[in-house]
């Protein structure tokens, strides 16, 4: 596992640029937070490295948002309003995933199963400073 601390929306996209660089076709990304931990605030970086030119909003009304990147699919999806795995599949988890999309699921326990065992682990906590956060990466192998 690392952990970092990262002390504002600059450095917090630093910390995704970093993880932008090592996605290949196919990868999970599992973010968890409390609401307002930063997990949005890490996607428009982690979009914005890739290549992404076009806003990144949160997808809990609309559930998935799917970007273009010069490499590969970037599907962003938020399972918060989910009821759990059937409900991940009918939003077209597994097709992305079959067509090398990266797909980063916000709230990945609500996906049970479906979530790889080998996803990489993105958790973004919240500190009593408003502009700090906590971010903890982890990855079991395959």
């Amino acid at each position: 596992m690392k952990t970092l601390i990262v002390h504002s929306i600059e450095e917090t996209w630093e910390v995704a640029a970093d993880i932008a660089k090592r996605l290949t076709p196919g990868m999970v990304l599992a973010l968890t937070g409390d609401l307002g931990a930063g997990k949005t605030t890490f996607m428009q970086g982690l979009a914005f490295a890739l290549g992404v030119k076009r806003p990144i909003t949160s997808p809990t009304f609309t559930l998935c948002q799917e970007y273009e990147t010069p490499r590969f699919k970037l599907v962003h999806m938020d399972l918060y309003r989910l009821n759990g795995p059937d409900d991940l599949l009918t939003i077209g988890f597994l097709e992305h995933l079959e067509s090398g999309a990266v797909v980063a699921v916000e709230w990945p326990e609500r996906g049970g199963d479906l979530i790889p065992p080998n996803a990489l682990h993105i958790t973004l906590k919240l500190s009593p400073d408003a502009e700090t956060r906590t971010i903890e990466i982890t990855q079991n192998a395959s």
